[in-house]
């Protein structure tokens, strides 16, 4: 019997009818072939949110001035954001990396500084970043992830902020998926509907001056930003340290899309906790093959909705570890494999 096998068999012999844990026993399948064991286990799980500034803001396709990427990431630092909430309930390592804000931190706060420049270029004008920058933003992500595995972490997920990068992302799914910007691009930080179709003629007017592009690196680095690039990095290092990626809503999926795109392979390691109320993510989602366990209308996030499924993770692994069998707990199985 192989391994895949010995999974499916070990979670079809658990105490309940075929099928009936859904996605979690997809989730857990998942999980045993990612540590290809019959015992998987969670270790040191870790959300790393990346804050970056674009240039492309400055355009005004946010309802908030960039100030509030800073302001934002103080609030991190203090505790005080949803996603502080949420690793604290859930028992997750929350590291917030300053990729690319344009403000100058202290140095004595607890800030993995990261920064590649003040923010990423307008992407109206010219390309967000250099060829030069994009790999360096993507290698600064991989060095994070080898850093949390050296400390044991094999499960990692990862959230953003910046202003302006809900654009960003609409951008890279349009080019990558080849769909129109109108299909991609939604409320962001909460446009109205007049704002929501001037947010829409600016993102037609940067795919105009940059045309279709096929290099999905050329793509991230015109497009993109640096804290989209560095989980992107971060998402392709995690694959290779056989870790478990926790892939968040619409901006972290646009990273994922990116790092697909160079290593179809990744796709394996990646569970996609939600989907989000952001416009374009269902799409993204149903383009990727993918089902996101929970949907309940999120658009914040900061990682939130990687924090969020965490719980239902635990439970998928600790189902599949502690659940009894028909054999071991004396049940009768049931002759077509449901219970009445």
């Amino acid at each position: 019997m192989s391994l895949h096998q010995a999974i499916q068999n070990k979670i079809d012999q658990k105490t309940k009818p075929l099928g009936s844990l859904g996605l979690l026993e997809d989730t857990a399948a998942q999980i045993a072939r990612i540590q290809n064991s019959l015992s998987p286990e969670l270790r040191f799980p870790r959300i790393l949110v990346f804050a970056a500034d674009h240039g492309l803001a400055r355009a005004g396709v946010s309802t908030y001035p960039q100030e509030v990427t800073f302001q934002m990431v103080m609030n991190f630092l203090s505790g005080g954001a949803a996603i502080n909430v949420f690793c604290r309930t859930h028992g997750l390592d929350l590291k917030i990396v300053d990729a690319g804000v344009n403000y100058d931190f202290p140095p004595e706060l607890a800030l993995i500084n990261r920064k590649m420049a003040h923010g990423t270029r307008n992407c109206l004008l010219e390309k967000a970043m250099t060829t030069e920058e994009c790999q360096k933003a993507m290698t600064t992500g991989a060095e994070l992830v080898q850093e949390a595995k050296s400390q044991g972490t094999n499960i990692i997920g990862f959230g953003e902020m910046g202003i302006g990068n809900s654009s960003s992302a609409a951008l890279l799914m349009s080019q990558y998926l080849g769909l129109p910007i109108s299909e991609c691009t939604g409320r962001g930080t909460g446009w109205n509907d007049e704002g929501l179709k001037k947010k829409t003629e600016i993102l037609e007017q940067v795919l105009e001056k940059h045309g279709r592009i096929s290099d999905p690196l050329e793509i991230l680095t015109t497009f993109g930003g640096f804290e989209i690039a560095m989980i992107a990095g971060a998402m392709l290092q995690a694959a290779r340290e056989k870790m478990i990626i926790l892939v968040d809503g619409f901006i972290c999926t646009a990273a994922n899309l990116a790092a697909l795109k160079m290593d179809p392979l990744i796709r394996d390691y990646c569970i996609y906790c939600h989907q989000s109320d952001e416009s374009g993510h269902k799409k993204m989602l149903e383009a990727i093959g993918a089902k996101a366990l929970l949907n309940m209308g999120l658009r914040l996030g900061e990682g939130t909705g990687a924090a969020l499924a965490y719980p239902l993770i635990e439970s998928a692994v600790d189902f599949f570890n502690k659940m009894a069998s028909f054999e071991s707990a004396g049940v009768s199985e049931a002759d077509q494999g449901s219970l009445e």
